[in-house]
């Protein structure tokens, strides 16, 4: 049951209203707001404000947006049908309407009361139909022979052991016959055989667990050897890459380097097998011709392939359709004036949106939020969140080592106290930082294993701040993101210590795992917190950059679903392989 139903300008004049029930709030307003003026990265379609839900339609041709209001609890499949038939029914009466609201001599405010009982015939015309579809569609009962009740009687057991058999899975654990060996196959096989036994060994010592022999005792002793501090030095040395170390700004703040473009040469197919026009994807537009009116219909198949472009570029499936879905919708009602102008406005459209998604919405200037902490005598923390194995230590000693190049004081919070090796892999870290940085002031916190990681986090920062340390990094446990007993400890850590940073750290090779480990990461901080405002993840760093070639849309996708600027990009194994993202180098590559 509809509760409203509006239509209006883009910039938010009521034509015509039709309520049917006292609408709490006003969630037209705040679809106009949030959706249209914002640019908010909604649903395409859909928009949710309080109790209500919202489901809208464009006349792009005339300015005017078409606008139903339903309770969200409620499920309305035909909505969509009503929303393309009250628009083809208004824009056909009061077209010439619409176009003298734009005119300046114009004075009067034209009526649109007439169309109360030809909404009302739409809306019941729309209803009749899905009852009817509804009753034709009505499930046929199964046969008996479908049913697993079947399966268990002797007939339908019967037919299983033959489909197996078929399938040749009866042959699994079945001993083939083999013929009988002649007496001198035998004795020459016993004779090979006597050959490989060879001679017997004596019997060794058994090594107890918990002891150590004294061969690894005296390969571990390192007191009577001489400190190889060359061979100290080289081995260190090769953990920096001088040709991919950043730059410094004339304040004299150490900046890494933007990740380098990738050529391709690579260029969309058509059905055929030939390659498109040299526009890249935006050369399977040159079948639309010159001064058409683009419809939805003129638009499905370069969308399709669109997609299927998208898809192949690592993006997530639903993010590619959506993307797609608000581009097309953005240009129906638009007329072409030439072959050359199509390309560019589906270009421009194209880029706009993945620009509007991929600039960051907050800042990303660290040092400067870092210097705002400390002028409050307190240190920055930065928690580094992820599913196992995508680089969370790694990447957290890269930006150790950035830090340390701006003249900052850090201390490592050692806070996975799960994986065997993590605090000892810290320890090397530091080591390594050490040496390499003239600025050595980076220490780790440390309490073992098996400890309860927010309270680490917690006397860490405390440490952190009575020591006159700049940053904290808080080192966590990899968890999968279904793990609801992990997922806890780190809604816990992150809700005990509120750290200024959450780094969510994901690799570039995902595609829909992406969306799947962004979306329950964020739910888990949110369900598990037990406040009223609870934290989200603030930022991306996406690992393994340098393996994926032109495939970027994990980025795309990570960047979509949280709203979230990618603030590094890791690209390799040394400490200055850390890079920042340029947003137009990505939009070429997806386009490309």
């Amino acid at each position: 049951m509809l509760d409203q139903f509006t239509i209006a300008t883009k910039g938010g004049v009521v034509l015509w209203s039709k309520g049917y029930t006292d609408i709490s709030g006003t969630p037209v307003d705040s679809l106009i707001r949030d959706v249209l003026i914002q640019n908010t990265r909604a649903s395409s379609t859909k928009y949710h404000s309080g109790p209500y839900s919202v489901q809208w339609t464009f006349a792009n041709e005339l300015n005017v947006i078409f606008v139903a209001v339903y309770q969200k609890i409620l499920q309305l499949p035909y909505l969509e049908e009503l929303l393309r038939l009250v628009k083809r029914h208004f824009v056909a009466r009061f077209a010439q309407e619409i176009k003298e609201l734009v005119d300046p001599d114009n004075a009067e405010f034209p009526s649109f009361d007439a169309f109360d009982e030809e909404f009302e015939q739409v809306w019941r015309a729309v209803e009749e139909r899905y009852e009817k579809e509804k009753k034709e569609m009505k499930s046929v009962p199964r046969k008996f022979e479908n049913t697993k009740k079947f399966q268990s009687t002797a007939k339908g057991a019967k037919l299983e052991l033959e489909e197996l058999a078929q399938a040749g899975e009866m042959e699994i654990g079945r001993k083939q016959p083999g013929k009988m060996r002649t007496w001198n196959e035998r004795k020459k096989g016993g004779e090979e055989d006597g050959k490989k036994k060879g001679k017997k060994k004596g019997k060794e010592n058994r090594v107890w667990e918990g002891k150590m022999t004294k061969e690894a005792m005296q390969e571990l002793d390192f007191s009577g050897k001489k400190a190889d501090t060359e061979n100290d030095s080289a081995r260190v040395a090769v953990l920096v890459d001088e040709s991919s170390k950043g730059v410094r700004t004339k304040d004299g703040v150490y900046e890494v380097a933007d990740v380098a473009e990738r050529s391709s040469d690579f260029q969309l197919l058509d059905e055929e097998g030939k390659q498109d026009t040299p526009k890249g994807i935006f050369g399977m537009f040159k079948s639309l011709t010159s001064g058409r009116v683009l419809s939805k219909e003129l638009l499905s198949e370069p969308m399709a392939r669109m997609r299927e472009h998208l898809a192949t570029k690592n993006v997530a499936t639903d993010i590619a359709d959506e993307i797609c879905q608000t581009v097309a919708q953005s240009l129906v009602g638009v007329r072409i004036g030439g072959l050359q102008n199509i390309r560019k406005l589906i270009e421009q459209s194209m880029e706009t949106a993945l620009t509007r998604i991929l600039t960051p919405v907050s800042s990303t200037d660290i040092i400067r939020d870092i210097d705002n902490a400390n002028s409050n005598g307190r240190p920055y923390t930065m928690a580094f969140v992820g599913v196992n194995g995508v680089g969370k230590s790694t990447n957290l000693s890269k930006v150790c080592y950035w830090l340390l190049q701006n003249n900052k004081r850090v201390l490592i919070a050692a806070c996975d106290t799960f994986r065997s090796g993590a605090v000892e892999q810290l320890r090397v870290h530091v080591r390594n930082l050490r040496a390499l940085s003239e600025n050595q002031s980076v220490e780790i916190f440390e309490r073992g294993y098996g400890k309860d990681s927010a309270g680490i986090a917690r006397d860490a920062i405390s440490f952190g701040a009575s020591n006159g340390f700049d940053v904290v990094l808080i080192d966590t446990a990899g968890r999968m993101q279904d793990n609801e007993p992990l997922m806890r400890a780190l809604s816990k850590l992150v809700s005990v210590n509120s750290p200024d940073k959450i780094l969510f750290v994901g690799e570039a090779l995902v595609g829909n795992e992406a969306v799947d480990q962004l979306q329950k990461f964020n739910q888990a901080m949110r369900d598990f917190s037990g406040q009223s405002r609870p934290r989200q993840i603030d930022g991306i760093i996406l690992t393994k950059f340098d393996t994926i070639d032109d495939r970027v849309g994990a980025a795309l996708s990570m960047t979509y679903i949280t709203g979230q600027p990618i603030v590094f990009v890791g690209t390799g194994q040394t400490y200055t392989d850390l890079r920042k993202m340029n947003v137009s180098h990505v939009i070429r590559a997806l386009l490309r």
